[in-house]
Parts: C-alpha cells; sequence; structure tokens
C-alpha cells in the first residue's frame, strides 16, 4: 500500500485536502517503517539507547539565538550543539541525513521564494502571470512556458558558487557521515560542491539537464544556455518542441529517488535541517519521519515545520540566525572549519578556471 500511494507523490502546494492526504500517507508509511526497524534487531536498539543517553549534556555559551527543546518533564533531560558534535565526532552519529532548502543558496546569490519583499514570489509582477505560483504549475508551462524562462536567467546556476554550508556537507560525505542530502533547490549548487549522485536527492529537480517535451530528447543545461541567457524558449532541434528543464513543477511526480526516504529516514542517527521553510510536501513531512529519539538540528532564520508545530521531541535543536554563522559555529565545535575553507578556496578556484576556459 505505501509503495503505492509513494508512487504517486507530486510537488503539492499546501492544502487542506494534501493535509488529510498526507496524514493517511504518512500512517501507512508509518506502520512500513515501523516493520523495517522491527528487522534492525538488538544492535540497533542498544545504539538509540546509547544516543538517547550521551545526548544530555553541557548548555550553550555561545550569545546566538538558541532555543532547546527538551519535551515535558524532562528535568535535566538537555542537549546542546555542543553534544551533537561530540556525537558526530565519536562516530555516534554516522549516518546523518540533510534536509535543505533555499536559505542555504541565498548566501551564493540566488534569490529565495517565499521571504516576503525579496522573494521570487513578490516581484513576479513583470512576468504578467494569474498568481506567483503559476510560474512552477506544469499546466501554466504547456499554456505559456515564456514567463518561466525569463525568470530562469535568475536562477541559472552557472552564475553563483557554492557556499561554506555546501562544502561542510561535503566533507560529512568525505568523513563518511552522510547518508543522504534531500534538497529542494533546483539551482545545482549541490553538485557543483562535489557531492556524488549517490548521495544526493533533488526533490524539486535540477537545472543541469533537461528533456524536449514532445519526443523526450535528453540535454545538457549547457546546450540551454544561450536561449536562456537571452530570456527565450529553448526549442528542440528534432522536433521543434519545448525543452524543459528536469525541475519538478507543482503537479508533476517527483523523482523515483525520492522514494528512498522510506528507508534512509528510519535508518537516521542525526537528521541535519538546513535552511528551508517545510511548507512544501510531500518534502516537508520527510523532518516527522525519523525515530523521535533522533536529534534534529535545525538551522533557520524562523521556526518552521514540525519543530515549530510540536516542539515536543526531546532532541531537538534549533539555531535561529544566519545560517552560514550557524553551521561555522557548528563546524568549529567539530574542529573542521580550516578544512571546509581550505576545501571551498580550492573548489572555488577551480571553478573560476573552469568559468575562463568556457568563455574563450
Amino acid at each position: 500500500m505505501s509503495f503505492a500511494l509513494c508512487h504517486n507523490l507530486t510537488w503539492t502546494q499546501p492544502s487542506l485536502f494534501a493535509s488529510r492526504w498526507l496524514q493517511f500517507n504518512y500512517s501507512c508509511i508509518r506502520n512500513f517503517q515501523t516493520e523495517i526497524l522491527a528487522r534492525l534487531g538488538t544492535h540497533r536498539q542498544a545504539h538509540s539507547k546509547t544516543s538517547r543517553n550521551r545526548c544530555v549534556n553541557l548548555p550553550s555559551t555561545t550569545s546566538s539565538a538558541r532555543y532547546i527543546f527538551s519535551g515535558i518533564g524532562s528535568g535535566a533531560r538537555v542537549q546542546s550543539l555542543e553534544d551533537i558534535a561530540r556525537l558526530v565526532q565519536n562516530k555516534e552519529c554516522s549516518r546523518i541525513v540533510v534536509m535543505s532548502g533555499a536559505g542555504i543558496s541565498t548566501p551564493s546569490g540566488i534569490p529565495d521564494f517565499r521571504s516576503p519583499g525579496s522573494g521570487l514570489y513578490d516581484n513576479l509582477q513583470q512576468y504578467d502571470i494569474p498568481y506567483p505560483e503559476a510560474i512552477f504549475e506544469i499546466n501554466y508551462f504547456f499554456h505559456n512556458p515564456k514567463p518561466f524562462f525569463a525568470l530562469a536567467k535568475q536562477l541559472y546556476p552557472g552564475n553563483c558558487k557554492p557556499n561554506f554550508t555546501h562544502y561542510f556537507v561535503r566533507l560529512l560525505h568525505q568523513k563518511e557521515l552522510l547518508l543522504r542530502m534531500y534538497t529542494q533547490n533546483i539551482d545545482g549548487l549541490e553538485r557543483i560542491a562535489g557531492i556524488p549522485p549517490d548521495k544526493l536527492v533533488e526533490a524539486h529537480g535540477t537545472f543541469a539537464t533537461a528533456t524536449c517535451t514532445v519526443c523526450r530528447e535528453n540535454f545538457s543545461w549547457e546546450q540551454l544556455r544561450g536561449d536562456v541567457m537571452e530570456r527565450k524558449v529553448p526549442h528542440c532541434p528534432c522536433c521543434s518542441g519545448v525543452i524543459k528543464p528536469d525541475i519538478i513543477f507543482f503537479g508533476e511526480q517527483l523523482p523515483a529517488n525520492f522514494h528512498q526516504y522510506i528507508f534512509d529516514l528510519p535508518s537516521a542517527d542525526l537528521l541535519i535541517i538546513l535552511g528551508t521553510s517545510l511548507e512544501v510536501e510531500p518534502f516537508a513531512s520527510l523532518s516527522e519521519m525519523v525515530r523521535k529519539s533522533v536529534p534534529r538540528v535545525l538551522f533557520n532564520q524562523d521556526l518552521v515545520g514540525s519543530v515549530a508545530r510540536n516542539p515536543l521531541r526531546v532532541n531537538d535543536i534549533v539555531e535561529l540566525g544566519d545560517i552560514v554563522g550557524g553551521v561555522k559555529r557548528f563546524s568549529k565545535m567539530l574542529g573542521w572549519n580550516e578544512e571546509i575553507n581550505d576545501l571551498l578556496t580550492r573548489e572555488h578556484e577551480k571553478l573560476e578556471r573552469d568559468n575562463i576556459e568556457r568563455s574563450k
């Protein structure tokens, strides 16, 4: 039952129908996850017990805005970001799942969608569309693709570079701690940062590849670059059909690898949430699918999602404020800042050389 439901998951805007449908689907998935966990045996149970016992420690000493939820009646069972750093250093958290949204890309110069005043949805009047979300609706795209391709120039991934947060996730992978990264971003900065395809789930698709909407011929983004930079609608040289970047519009099915969450989330021992509003389903519900004993760390400007609605999990930590700054503090606790900065410098120099070569 759960596999059939998951196969038809689509990117939808929040609604009462979607909420009720997801509650039903979520219960089916939970039953499936329970069966998976039952098969993991006594080793996982012992590990989970160890994690719960170790996640009780010192209060934070930094001056950043920080909220620690320890649950009702939990008494001394309070944890801090330092505790999470110790668990990672000791390899007690070694199956880390990362969820990310537009908040990790804005420091690279890519606008987000929902920020009042500065978000893309608040600045689409020039495109003459009936309502902001229409620019990412598949039916409207087939009716009139021009507004999307006029906007696409702003979202073109080659104009921006990954930042410290992207390379933090890259280092998680290099240290064999990253189970999977689920991203809502379509800018491709995770790919550019060097996170390998088997560790990356681009839940809402990517600009890196494109497909003809008629003959299904595949194209690279570089083949579309000239048209997009001139705000033209790219057409297929074989059939003259419109070429659409492989991003997921409202109303389309999510990519097949998104459904790995059925296995990833129950087996994760740490969930890191970076810069997402957790408003678009079904992506938002992933944050609730880790076991209740598993720590969840949110780096964001605001409280969002299940962390805001139901702050009862023992091991939730929220770092509010600048996302890159919060990740740098966490990285410093891990002793990784110098390593990440060196990686960032090397990779940015390589990107600069590649850009020079392409412009010749």
